[in-house]
């Protein structure tokens, strides 16, 4: 596999759900980092396309607005005049999609004649899962999706990517019948974090680690995603979801895998894939009966969070009073292969939980007492390695030492390291990276259509035994604590307790 070149591929980059609050928040941000940082191409142009008829110089005057606000650090005004004469936009209804679409290839064809650019299209759908396949139909059907003359064609699609198998199966047929799979790109902004993708690095560049990253060391795995907001006005969405769909599937599974996988034979995206692939795979069905005794739900209700009071999910805006949706899950996934036998892996995510606070912990097994057991010494520490994805990236190591003195006594300690500390400040969205792949055609980061009908097939029978059995004791955990005392349960039927907070100073047995 040859290194990655610094400067992505020339091309024109149209934003589908341009005036939306993804596109300001995230996309503007990432797309001048890029440029700050020298990753993208002189040959570069951005098409945005939204219902609204505003206009490219008032586009582009939000667009330096939305800069503004989510740049926090100052503008480069000299940056900010390059990224706006590259940026145009097409707006109209989408149901006529004639009108639209005559625009759409008029400020296409201005900015590849006035910037150089050949007809490399990336596109991004930051639009409701609903209208992918709609609006990939109308932008094939008007000519614009074909790959032809050596130019590229790139369609970038926000999760979720389907409600369940059945939908994401259909989604995936459906997008199939106008592009091939090597032209889509189903984005997790999670795997642009960078603890995230040093997972693989971490893993497989330091052989310390590799040789007791095994069921032979390992007593088990803990994944965790969790929020200290709620809904927060997405009450809407959030009724047809749930905990479950919006964070398992993707976020959570793709950290698994990452995880769990074996080494592949090189880094190139399909062998990267295939292993994670495979873990998805290993990963043990859920029958009914361990929907019941392997998974847990909740919802939260009022509660304290940072000292203010805050309401329950039923009471939130769009939040049915009776509602039976949960705002968190936890699961025991059982990987059915040599390297994780017998090793669970518990996951969890959760809503107005006590900390924002995402990461994965492996712990270890103890080690024999027998030489300690004529000291002083009580238990031993055992050895952990926890990877901190949000707020603050970095890994830390918790082991035992002696404590200084006459007796033998073990004290635990933590050796951190910390993302910002050895490398800088990073302000970055968590896009750029992914934006950046997407133009180099690095699909490496991305999901295929096999690894997200697995992921759903994981957790169908779950939602199916949620349909089919509402829960009693909703809401069943308080705003502001760890969840539900049943996900505590989980581990410890088995000798194990969560690993609640980076500064938790208990052991997670």
């Amino acid at each position: 596999m040859e290194p990655k070149r610094s400067t992505a591929d020339a091309c024109v980059m149209f934003i589908f759900g341009a005036t939306g609050d993804l596109t300001r928040r995230k996309l503007f941000p990432a797309i001048y980092n890029l440029a700050k940082d020298g990753h993208m191409p002189k040959n570069f142009a951005i098409v945005g396309v939204g219902r609204q008829e505003i206009g490219t110089e008032k586009f582009r005057s939000e667009m330096v607005s939305a800069l503004r606000r989510f740049i926090p650090n100052g503008l480069n005004t000299d940056l900010i005049d390059w990224i706006c004469e590259r940026t145009y936009y097409a707006g109209g209804d989408f149901a006529d999609d004639e009108v639209l679409f005559s625009k759409i290839k008029e400020q296409a064809k201005n900015a590849c004649k006035e910037h150089n650019i050949p007809e490399n299209f990336l596109y991004y759908l930051a639009i409701p899962p609903g209208l992918f396949a709609d609006v990939t139909n109308k932008i094939a059907k008007h000519g614009l999706g074909r790959e032809e003359n050596g130019n590229w064609r790139r369609f970038v699609l926000e999760k979720p990517f389907g409600h369940d198998l059945r939908s994401a199966i259909e989604l995936n047929s459906e997008l199939l019948r106008t592009l091939s799979e090597h032209q889509i790109y189903r984005i997790d902004h999670y795997l642009g974090k960078e603890t995230v993708q040093n997972l693989l690095v971490f893993r497989f560049g330091n052989s310390i680690f590799e040789p007791i990253w095994n069921r032979n060391y390992i007593d088990h795995v803990q994944i965790t995603v969790a929020e200290k907001l709620g809904v927060e006005g997405r009450g809407g969405y959030y009724e047809s979801a749930g905990a479950l769909r919006d964070i398992i599937p993707n976020h959570i599974f793709q950290l698994v895998t990452l995880t769990g996988m074996e080494p592949p034979v090189s880094f190139d995206a399909d062998s990267v894939r295939d292993e994670q692939a495979k873990i998805l795979q290993a990963i043990k069905c859920f029958t009914p009966e361990d929907a019941i005794h392997c998974a847990v739900r909740g919802q939260y209700d009022d509660g304290e969070i940072d000292g203010s009071r805050v309401p329950a999910y039923r009471d939130e805006e769009s939040v049915s009073p009776e509602s039976t949706t949960e705002t968190y899950a936890a699961l025991k996934l059982s990987i059915d292969n040599w390297r994780w036998a017998n090793v669970p892996f518990y996951v969890r995510t959760g809503k107005r939980l006590a900390s924002r606070h995402s990461s994965i912990v492996i712990q270890f097994k103890k080690a024999p007492f027998i030489l300690f057991r004529e000291t002083p010494i009580e238990r031993l520490t055992t050895n952990r390695i926890e990877i901190h994805i949000q707020p603050d990236e970095g890994i830390t190591l918790h082991f035992g030492a002696k404590i200084p003195g006459p007796l033998v006594r073990m004290g635990a300690v933590d050796m951190d390291f910390n993302y910002v500390d050895h490398f800088g400040e990073q302000l970055a969205t968590g896009y750029e990276r992914l934006l950046f792949d997407c133009m180099m055609g690095d699909a490496t980061l991305f999901q295929r259509a096999d690894m997200v009908e697995a992921s759903w097939g994981i957790v169908s029978p779950i939602l199916d035994v949620w349909a089919a059995i509402p829960p009693r004791d909703f809401p069943n955990y308080r705003s502001g604590s760890w969840g539900p005392q049943a996900a505590d349960d989980l581990l410890a039927k088995e000798g194990r307790r969560w690993k609640n907070t980076e500064h938790d100073s208990d052991e997670a047995k």
